[in-house]
């Protein structure tokens, strides 16, 4: 597959080959709050850089009347940001194996393709960059992926979104509750960083399950309890878990 010139204010240059698979206009499902990716983004030395990479879904998300892009943020001077400035975008890709997370987030690899044969779906994007700024020392950088063209290979293409996810985990916590076998303190201490993630990465059917959740079961009212211990537990301060989230781990 060819490489891409360096990105100009005039437009985007396709570099993926025309797919094998089903054409689709814009992205091949719907998306909702954040939705986990991962992308692939062309180097100076012509491989393929894989990174994770959280998509936002727009605020009118569902409603036929918006058409506001998707955005994703990425943090600190990583090669996906790097390469977006270079080159003025990548292939962003719907995965379901597990172990191509963990090596997108937490290790390097480059490829020949941009595609990986484990694609459900993918999308080539333009990434457009619309806001900037810090936070506890770390630059962080909005961007605004707007689709040039995009392909499914698998029919079912997973939407794999960390708020469903904690929200299943929240409600085997929540049932344990008062149960002799589990320890309260810490059972709350989870619920209460779960209720975080649904909050950052969750969509409505997820928060509104969540909500369901806090009047079913008052977990809430109990923090105040053992509140102390549980922020040591799981501290929630903002500047100290997007690091983990966002630079270190989930954009390389």
């Amino acid at each position: 597959m060819p490489g891409a010139g360096p990105a100009s204010d005039a437009g985007y240059d396709s570099v993926v080959d025309p797919p094998d698979a089903d054409s689709v206009d814009g992205w091949p499902l719907p998306l909702r709050g954040v939705t986990e990716s991962v992308v692939t983004t062309l180097g100076p030395n012509d491989l393929w850089n894989l990174a994770a990479l959280g998509l936002h879904a727009p605020t009118g998300a569902g409603d036929p009347t918006h058409d506001d892009p998707v955005t994703a943020t990425t943090w600190g001077n990583t090669r996906t940001r790097r390469n977006f400035h270079r080159r003025g975008g990548g292939v962003v890709q719907f995965v379901s194996d597990p172990r191509t997370f963990v090596d997108a987030a937490l290790t390097i690899r480059e490829f020949e393709d941009p595609v990986l044969p484990d694609a459900h779906a993918w999308v080539e994007v333009r990434a457009e960059q619309v806001d900037a700024g810090e936070d506890g020392g770390t630059r962080w950088e909005e961007w605004r992926l707007h689709p040039v063209a995009a392909a499914v290979t698998d029919p079912a293409v997973p939407r794999i979104n960390r708020g469903f996810a904690a929200t299943i985990e929240a409600t085997v916590a929540a049932s344990r509750l008062d149960v002799p076998a589990y320890d309260t303190d810490d059972l709350l201490a989870r619920l209460r960083w779960l209720a975080d993630v649904v909050d950052r990465c969750g969509g409505r059917p997820e928060r509104e399950a969540f909500a369901t959740l806090d009047t079913e079961t008052g977990w809430r009212e109990r923090l105040d309890d053992g509140a102390d211990s549980i922020r040591r537990t799981y501290p929630l301060d903002r500047g100290s878990v997007r690091p983990v989230i966002g630079v270190v781990r989930f954009d390389r």
